[in-house]
């Protein structure tokens, strides 16, 4: 007869009262908790006794037979149920610690979690909620609109009256002359309206403008005489400059690009790994499972995913990198906790990596692992660790490890800080030859098995975006060969007869102008290359395209002025009227941008702040470039045009009847500068179309304005990798499978462990330690990780040192007679392992060793300096074991820094846990915001240096100043254009005017960028900042052209919009539009999103503000 199973009866309150106080226990090695292995992560007593009461299999650890603890009984029935006594653990005689019983009488007054509530502000409406900004924005728009169409009208009003005033004098014409013949005054005289009077009159240039117009017209002169002469000087400072590109070194690591060198996060990560360690290289795979017809994906976890996974494990192993000639295998330079076996971490190590211990033990030991992998020794690593299923299972619900669809494999690297760049080089080697290895071989076996494969090594990201700089090259430069093209067709005229535009068209002049943009813009590269500042992708990417936009622009301004010039005139003075009229509107624009990219550069972001360099320097060789090279390169063309050679052949000529001129003043307008004076400036002109314009594009500025809030900080990964990228795949299983995020480390500097401290009580969580010492609070933390983004308590080294040193874990701190130290019976040399039948056979050689303290040589429970720190090194090198699951080797290796700390000082001792998992790129800069936060409040509370540390911190701290960064630059680049425009014109209106819309385009390219989705980052913010030096572009010309005009105000914005309108289409807004199209087509998703999108909107943008605002508001 035998028991199959039996029956056990307890009372519900027993049951409940059992549970709750022990479901907060915390199991401190692992950093979890202790019903986490004792209850399989069970949420109720049910759930625990059901597990505890489960039939064990042949050879496994648990209950031989099923026991079912049943609560359902009736008096009737005589069964007496379990309904002993309980203590809670906030019962004071168990002396329980915070971390471990939140209802514990030590825990009054602690800290409780900080629950980041939303208390932003709303006004609710009925059914509609809006925020308090919006709200405020809506209603003083209202306000302006209202107080906009009063005045209107009372100007209106007025303006009729003043009219009917003017009716009798009119018709008393006649009068006018007796009565200036006869010396009187003429009161009754014809009055002109005070609008047409006020503005008839033409406007006084500013002394500087005075002196601007003066040097232009020596320096026409001058050039027109000598072109061939400044030409060669001109060019030959960027030629020099560009000597310096041999120096050119492009700078591809993320940390020099987006962290300022005196940052937080790089100060933490310096001191992180010279104290402690670098934190390790992952190279990762993960297979998973594939859903079919709507249903969820099935387990992978069977016998075949099993064996498939041994032949990866194979072929991994057998794996052979070569480094500068000698192989390099992952046991070269893999993590080894234990300095014998690399810490991998997989499925598999639930049979020690064996296949063969498999085939014994089959899929069902790894289920069993699942529930006591923390417990049960035939579980544990071949590096002697537990491994949480957690870690290398995916896409699992709650805890139900067996339905996990996906095996989540990694090995860990060992990782060196780099100062030449090679430290690392067989490491990178091994990862090279990895990722051939999974796309040649693995990948094909994983695909037959119907499943799916993602993988990266830690250079995967490095090495996709050096592919990605080289990917779209392509199509960068076809962007600018039709930018060229075009460029060469809006310079040329529309001759009547087409023989001629073989002489009318400019296509050499076009580019040349193209080559002295190139020119300008590496001489700029060489220039700092020379003095040692390394360029990045931005600068090759972003500013050929800032340059060019500039520079086309000034190049069509030049070219059409010089049309504009009677052709009665020689060349001489055409081109000395030309620059007089164009110059200074083009030295005010390109030394704002200048001046405003200069101011830029305090920026400490690298990236912004060479950028800003690069550009200042690139715009302001360009401007010289242009009023020297180019002018002499006008002359040069105008001249070939004269004699009748054709373009681009200028050997070739036609005979001069032929190649004549083009025929009147009329004709020789462009189309697009009639049509802005004939049909744009007189439909602008209308009070009504004027009253709309205003109405619309301020409203635009206050939408934007409540949509910039809404801009999201980061940098999705997936938009810079290249779309192909098999990385793309690896971050969506990351985010669909994961369930532990990145690993977070509380660092604690200058830890004063002597006995005279209180350091140790301020930081432990074990019996006797404060109460709101720093890893109760960790573990409170982790109680609401919504908000803290703590996954987990801590693992802290140092509750597992004072309880390896406690008399009561006998097995543990022991000493030989001699006082050496004296391991575990488990260990050798107690213990001599058996090669037959596995077991330990314990000998004589440790039944002497006892110890090594008793309880009154510690001062209530804790040891004294002397003891720390003898046995601290001990408690370090231990082994764990199944006798002392508590030794600190592997686990605590690197957890704190020994040097100097006999004097009582540690200086850097880490604390791990892990943060929840992290899918967005809100939740990375939340959860690093909430680590800080949390951090700062336990250093002020304890008096101590504490600091969070996690391997992405230093990537994404960016983001958490990145709207203090971007606000600083667009004010500082709007303030230096305001400045340089007043010095300049000498106008506040016109220099007002211009800050003006160029604060609107700003605006209103946020709120594309938050319609669209665009996140806020470096590459956003050089994007604003280089959109504010291309707006200069659309409103100073327009502007300064307007200033100089003659005539009332509409007849001076016509004049500007015919002149400078034209060349500012033609010129930017043309141009830019065909050259944005093409990075449509780009194969990166970052040029798509951040130049083709965000380009796009500047150029429309800047058009219809530049030449339909503008007009209206001057």
């Amino acid at each position: 007869m035998t028991v199959d199973g039996l029956d056990y009866y307890v009372t519900t309150n027993y049951g409940e009262e059992l549970y709750n106080s022990c479901k907060d226990v915390k199991f401190g090695t692992l950093n979890t908790r202790a019903m986490d292995f004792i209850g399989a992560g069970a949420k109720t007593y049910k759930d625990w006794l059901a597990f505890i009461g489960r039939q064990a299999n042949l050879n496994e650890p648990g209950s031989p037979y099923l026991i079912t603890f049943r609560s359902d009984f009736s008096d009737s029935s005589g069964v007496k149920p379990l309904n002993s006594t309980i203590y809670s653990c906030g019962d004071p005689s168990l002396g329980c610690s915070c971390g471990d019983c939140p209802s514990s009488s030590v825990c009054t007054g602690s800290l409780l979690p900080q629950l980041n509530t939303d208390t932003s502000c709303s006004v609710k409406m009925g059914s509609l909620k809006a925020k308090c900004l919006d709200f405020s924005l809506v209603v003083i728009y209202l306000a302006l609109l209202c107080a906009f169409l009063l005045w209107g009208l009372l100007h209106r009003t007025r303006g009729r009256t003043a009219f009917s005033l003017q009716t009798k004098p009119l018709r008393n014409s006649d009068n006018k002359s007796d009565s200036n013949k006869n010396g009187k005054s003429p009161h009754n005289s014809v009055q002109v309206p005070e609008a047409a009077s006020s503005t008839v009159k033409p406007s006084n240039p500013s002394i500087v403008q005075t002196y601007m117009s003066i040097f232009f017209r020596k320096h026409g002169i001058f050039v027109a005489r000598h072109p061939l002469l400044v030409l060669c000087v001109s060019l030959l400072v960027p030629v020099l400059l560009c000597i310096g590109l041999f120096r050119f070194k492009v700078e591809t690591r993320p940390e020099k690009l987006w962290v300022s060198p005196g940052s937080q996060a790089a100060d933490e990560k310096n001191y992180f790994d010279s104290h402690l360690a670098p934190f390790y290289r992952i190279e990762q795979l993960v297979l998973a499972t594939s859903a079919s017809g709507g249903s969820e994906a099935p387990s992978i976890v069977n016998d075949n995913n099993m064996k498939l996974l041994f032949e990866i494990q194979k072929k991994v192993d057998d794996l052979r990198a070569n480094y500068s000639g000698s192989p390099v295998a992952l046991a070269d330079i893999c993590l080894k906790p234990l300095s014998t076996d690399c810490a991998t971490q997989s499925v598999l190590q639930y049979f020690q990596l064996d296949p063969k211990k498999f085939d014994d033990s089959g899929i069902d030991h790894a289920k069993f692992c699942f529930q006591h992998y923390t417990s049960e020794e035939t579980c544990l690593s071949t590096f002697q660790s537990p491994i949480d299923p957690s870690t290398v299972l995916g896409g699992f619900p709650g805890s139900n490890f067996t339905e996990a669809s996906a095996f989540v494999i990694t090995y860990p690297v060992n990782n060196k800080v780099e100062t030449t760049g090679k430290e690392n080089g067989k490491a990178v080697a091994w990862e090279r030859a990895f990722i051939n290895l999974v796309k040649e071989e693995i990948r094909p076996i994983v695909l037959a098995q119907n499943l799916t494969l993602s993988f990266s090594s830690e250079s995967s990201i490095q090495d996709e975006l050096n592919r990605e700089s080289t990917a779209d090259a392509i199509t960068i430069v076809i962007s600018y060969i039709v930018m060229f093209a075009y460029i060469s067709f809006t310079l040329g005229d529309r001759p009547s007869r087409w023989l001629l535009l073989f002489i009318s068209s400019k296509v050499l002049l076009g580019l040349s102008g193209v080559v002295l943009v190139m020119l300008s813009v590496l001489g700029s590269m060489g220039f700092f290359s020379a003095i040692g500042v390394k360029s990045t992708l931005i600068i090759m990417e972003v500013i050929p395209f800032l340059v060019l936009a500039v520079g086309v622009d000034n190049m069509c301004i030049l070219v059409h002025a010089v049309k504009r010039q009677p052709d009665q005139s020689n060349l001489e003075e055409r081109i000395s009227d030309a620059l007089v009229e164009v110059g200074p509107s083009i030295t005010l624009a390109s030394f704002a941008e200048v001046l405003a990219f200069a101011v830029s550069a305090i920026n400490p972001m690298p990236a912004t702040r060479v950028f800003s360099m690069f550009a200042a320097l690139a715009v302001f060789m360009d401007f010289l470039l242009q009023v020297t090279a180019f002018v002499a390169l006008i002359v040069f063309d105008f001249r070939r045009a004269h004699d009748g050679r054709i373009d681009c052949v200028p050997c070739v000529r036609i005979t001069p009847s032929t190649g004549a001129g083009d025929g009147g003043d009329e004709q020789r307008l462009h189309l697009l500068a009639r049509y802005m004076r004939d049909v744009h400036g007189p439909i602008l002109s209308y009070r009504t179309v004027k009253f709309v314009v205003i109405t619309v594009f301020v409203g635009l500025t206050f939408a934007s304005i409540a949509l910039s809030t809404r801009l999201q900080p980061g940098l999705e990964q997936q938009i810079v990798l290249p779309r192909n990228s098999y990385l793309q795949d690896y971050f969506d299983d990351l985010a669909k499978y994961m369930k532990v995020g990145p690993p977070l480390y509380f660092v604690v500097k200058d830890f004063n462990y002597s006995s005279a401290s209180v350091h140790t009580n301020q930081i432990c969580s074990i019996n006797q330690c404060n109460s709101n010492s720093l890893l109760n609070e960790i573990s409170r933390q982790s109680l609401s990780p919504e908000t803290s983004y703590i996954a987990k308590p801590a693992a802290s080294w140092l509750d597992d040192f004072l309880i390896w040193m406690s008399p009561e874990a006998f097995g543990c701190c022991r000493k030989f007679v001699n006082g050496s130290y004296c391991p575990p019976d488990d260990q050798p040399p107690c213990c001599q392992h058996d090669q037959v039948s596995g077991s330990c056979i314990t000998g004589s050689t440790c039944s002497n060793c006892t110890t090594c303290f008793l309880h009154s040589d510690l001062d209530n429970g804790r040891p004294s300096t002397t003891q720390f720190r003898d046995k601290l090194p001990w408690f370090l090198d231990a082994l764990p074991s199944s006798d002392c699951s508590k030794g600190g080797k592997g686990a605590y290796s690197t957890s704190l820094d020994l040097s100097g700390y006999e004097s009582g000082i540690i200086q850097a001792s880490a604390f791990r846990t892990y943060h929840t998992p992290l899918n967005k790129q809100s939740d990375y800069v939340n959860s690093m915001r909430a680590a800080r936060d949390f951090s700062s409040k336990m250093s002020k509370d304890l008096q101590m240096n504490i600091f969070p540390y996690s391997v992405f911190y230093i990537f994404f701290e960016q983001y958490l100043s990145v709207w203090k960064t971007a606000i600083m630059n667009i004010c500082v680049c709007l303030g230096t254009i305001f400045v340089v425009c007043f010095i300049v014109t000498s106008s506040l209106w016109a220099s007002a005017i211009i800050l003006i819309v160029l604060a609107m385009i700003v605006l209103d390219l946020m709120g594309v960028m938050a319609i669209l989705g665009i996140q806020l980052n470096a590459i956003a913010v050089v994007n604003l900042v280089m959109s504010i030096g291309i707006a200069v572009e659309f409103c100073v010309h327009i502007t300064h052209a307007f200033m100089i005009g003659t005539g009332d105000r509409e007849t001076r914005a016509r004049q500007a919009l015919s002149t400078m309108g034209a060349s500012v289409f033609s010129g930017i807004t043309l141009t830019k539009l065909v050259g944005v199209i093409v990075l449509r087509f780009a194969k990166s998703e970052v040029f798509v999103v951040y130049y083709f999108q965000m380009y796009l909107a500047l150029v429309i943008i800047g058009f219809l503000h530049g030449l339909i605002f503008l007009p209206v508001r001057i």
